[in-house]
């Protein structure tokens, strides 16, 4: 089967999950075909089943901006004839199933029929596409997609509640490839970060505001005040610069370390004993589960997908949004006995694994086969 995988190439989760679930087919004998406008940065190396398209945009002085849909719809056009490809699986609504949509009424005039397979991830819904300039498109792709995936049943419902729509939507949640984890050879070593006997708590996101950075310095404030902890924040975004104001105004410099975007998450999260997350808004949290996949805790808001992930009082605690001082103590009872923070360990580790990857995938592969049957 050859499969057109339209994805965002960038550490968000979105970008994530699409390139580890390309990988994963690859690997099973699927041809995948990468189209996005640089190459994802999970792919090292490209193979016989594996392809990038990069598309293209022409500088044009006439536009104020230039028209990424329009070249990725044409992409995708050209990339479907050229290599005979059975069917397209977009990732997040805006832009990309909206140019998938484009491309098929194209290939429909070439007489080529091709089925869309459309999976939401979350802020494409949630912030980006129940915005009025946006809402109609985002409900008209929806409705005009083959298939509809959603990573969580909240997002589902989110979805449901935000536009009117016909279409049926599947719930596939995102994955781990926790083989890929359990048998690395990379020494786990946090000497260079932390003396043997400090704790690393650590938050991994793109730092928008929705992320409530600071709700997770003043949460780690309380926490060092009573145990020997360090700090990590790893991401970049529009939050850190204040982040970083917010330490050096309560002098806690030497307790936090930025380390920026990072291609080393297995390595950080392998000596992680805690991991923060107190957004607003998760339609899933798959920075949470790779956490788990580590045998580290989650300490987290109780919104939206996140009751999904978390087993609340097994793999980490589910807080109030907002509230600081239950997430502080709820990761002070985790870290303060270590016999209690081995059973949280191992509990966020087995938690884990129903979300494993060869048990999610075949959910993918169901469909696709089901779409192709039907085209």
């Amino acid at each position: 089967m050859k499969i057109v995988i339209v994805c965002y190439p960038t550490f968000g989760g979105s970008g994530v999950l699409a390139t580890e679930l390309g990988l994963y087919l690859s690997k099973k004998g699927y041809e995948i075909h990468f189209i996005t406008y640089k190459q994802p940065v999970r792919i090292q190396n490209l193979t016989p089943n594996l392809h990038f398209h990069e598309v293209h945009v022409p500088n044009y002085d006439l536009f104020k901006y230039q028209p990424y849909e329009l070249a990725l719809s044409s992409k995708m056009v050209d990339v479907v004839i050229k290599y005979k490809i059975d069917l397209l699986h977009v990732h997040y609504a805006i832009p990309h199933a909206y140019a998938a949509y484009m491309s098929k009424k194209m290939l429909a005039d070439e007489g080529i029929s091709i089925p869309m397979i459309t999976t939401l991830h979350g802020t494409d819904i949630t912030l980006v596409g129940s915005h009025p300039f946006y809402k109609k498109a985002v409900q008209f792709t929806i409705n005009h997609s083959e298939y509809v995936t959603a990573v969580s049943k909240s997002l589902k419902e989110d979805t449901e509640r935000l536009f009117d729509i016909s279409n049926d939507i599947k719930v596939i949640p995102n994955f781990v490839d926790i083989k890929k984890i359990k048998y690395r050879n990379v020494p786990c070593e946090k000497g260079q970060i932390a003396p043997d006997d400090q704790m690393i708590i650590t938050h991994i996101s793109n730092f928008r505001p929705l992320k409530r950075i600071i709700d997770i310095l003043k949460t780690f404030k309380i926490i060092s005040e009573q145990l020997n902890v360090k700090l990590l924040m790893v991401g970049d975004g529009p939050e850190k610069e204040r982040a970083k104001r917010f330490c050096k105004a309560h002098q806690m410099e030497d307790k936090v370390l930025f380390l920026g975007r990072s291609n080393e998450i297995d390595e950080i999260l392998c000596f992680s004993d805690l991991f923060l997350l107190p957004s607003e808004q998760e339609s899933f949290g798959l920075a949470a589960l790779e956490a788990m996949v580590h045998s580290v805790p989650v300490v987290c808001s109780d919104v939206g997908g996140l009751p999904e992930v978390i087993e609340d009082g097994l793999s980490g605690y589910l807080c109030p949004l907002g509230d600081i001082k239950a997430m502080a103590e709820k990761a002070i009872y985790i870290l303060e006995d270590p016999d209690r923070h081995q059973q949280f360990k191992k509990q966020a580790y087995n938690s884990s694994e129903k979300f494993d990857i060869e048990k999610v995938v075949i959910q993918y592969e169901e469909l696709y086969k089901e779409a192709l049957q039907n085209k």
